[in-house]
């Protein structure tokens, strides 16, 4: 939480227009959550955020305006532009009520959105295709800033270059062919959609409102009480699958029997690996290993008193310490979480 509060109190000074902060429940659906959760449990972490930096004696209205959010997009249409739409209403409330944020900029949830990864499978790879498509729709529907498509292969490996074109031309025919994207909020009025909207907005603050109980986000993270929501939910979704109760196209109904991958799938050879670690290492042989040292030691200095560690940081960049040598001394001074500790 240090680093984030000195994160939103440096960019506000420096770098005003600078989204500080992308607060991610994209790991949380991929590890099996509903529609609900994950906003829930988003959410939940930017108030956990906003008040450590009010606490923290940050002005809200200063720093909130460049708060941003990343969402997953999952395969029932409906369902996904509803949850998008629920956001943004309960993050207008939630600042609005929660933290009298005044600035209408405040009350604004911008949100990145990625297709969904764990929908993707490594039976019949083409369906993925047409996965992502729709996944990509409900994003535009829903109202998305910015987008990220996955490719059809990445269930087996890392992306080709013609599966990575794809998944962009995806994105250029929403944009210029579709109309999806030529009206805001163009769902709207719908009576499922509206329906659907209330329902995860309401199954969200419910969520909110346990999470409350047990002292915020933080002291529920550090409980585990999230992780076994989750959890719960991926175990239930599984075992529809392997009960037939959930089809998945091509993995449990309308399979095939030769069903090998009919491309090439991207590889990292040994060669490539080597390559990179020969340019880390070609790095710090050239540096000012004196100035490198320098600047980790000033960080370290940062971390164990109250100033702010993010000039620090950019010090030790300029000074082309590597991520991980920054990292390894906020580790050993901030220590690192381990769960159930």
């Amino acid at each position: 939480m240090r680093l984030i509060t000195d994160i939103f109190a440096f960019c506000a000074d420096e770098t005003p227009k600078f989204n500080t902060i992308s607060i991610s429940g994209y790991h949380i659906r991929e590890a099996g959550s509903t529609a609900a959760q994950e906003i829930a449990f988003t959410l939940g972490n930017g108030i956990e955020y906003v008040q450590a930096a009010v606490d923290a004696g940050l002005d809200v209205d200063e720093f909130a305006p460049q708060l941003s959010f990343f969402f997953n997009a999952h395969n029932n249409v409906l369902e996904e532009v509803a949850k998008f739409r629920a956001a943004r209403r309960m993050w207008a409330q939630i600042m609005e009520e929660r933290f009298g944020a005044e600035n209408p900029k405040s009350k604004q949830l911008k949100f990145h959105t990625q297709t969904a990864g764990s929908t993707l499978t490594a039976q019949q790879i083409e369906n993925n295709v047409v996965r992502v498509a729709y996944q990509a729709l409900a994003a535009v529907l829903g109202g998305t800033q910015s987008l990220h498509t996955n490719g059809k292969d990445e269930a087996l490996s890392l992306p080709t270059e013609q599966s990575v074109r794809t998944a962009l031309r995806t994105q250029q025919i929403l944009a210029h062919e579709s109309g999806a994207a030529d009206t805001i909020d163009p769902l709207a009025g719908s009576y499922y959609v509206e329906s659907l909207t209330d329902g995860i907005e309401a199954e969200a603050f419910e969520i909110l409102e346990e999470v409350d109980t047990r002292g915020g986000m933080l002291d529920a993270v550090k409980s585990q009480w999230v992780q076994r929501q989750i959890q719960d939910t991926a175990f239930e979704r599984q075992r529809e699958i392997e009960e037939g109760e959930r089809v998945i196209v091509g993995v449990n109904e309308f399979r095939v029997e030769d069903d090998e991958p009919q491309m090439d799938l991207e590889e990292v050879s040994e060669e490539e690996e080597q390559a990179q670690i020969d340019r880390v290492q070609a790095l710090r042989d050239d540096r000012d290993q004196e100035a490198t040292d320098a600047a980790l030691a000033g960080l370290r200095d940062a971390c164990r008193g109250d100033q702010n560690v993010m000039p620090h940081i950019v010090d030790a960049v300029k000074a082309y310490a590597t991520v991980g040598e920054i990292c390894d001394v906020m580790r050993e001074e901030f220590g690192e979480y381990k769960p159930g500790q």
